[in-house]
């Protein structure tokens, strides 16, 4: 699998640390998509051996052809 996304807790600022905007919006496709995208960042930066070997969608591939350009 995927390395896991970042976890966080309430309240949504604690000591200068703030939740994401999309996990407190109560969007639940919206949170889905982040935390996926999270995982996939996650992976692809500190273990990117393991994404030779998964099989990702169109959508996973391009987020991270994007994300690896900025």
């Amino acid at each position: 699998g995927l390395l896991d996304y970042p976890q966080y807790t309430r309240p949504a600022d604690f000591r200068g640390y703030t939740a994401p905007l999309v996990l407190r919006s109560g969007n639940h496709q919206a949170i889905a998509t982040w935390r996926r995208q999270q995982s996939l960042l996650a992976t692809a930066r500190k273990r990117p051996d393991l994404l030779v070997t998964k099989t990702l969608s169109e959508q996973d591939q391009v987020f991270l052809k994007n994300a690896t350009r900025e």
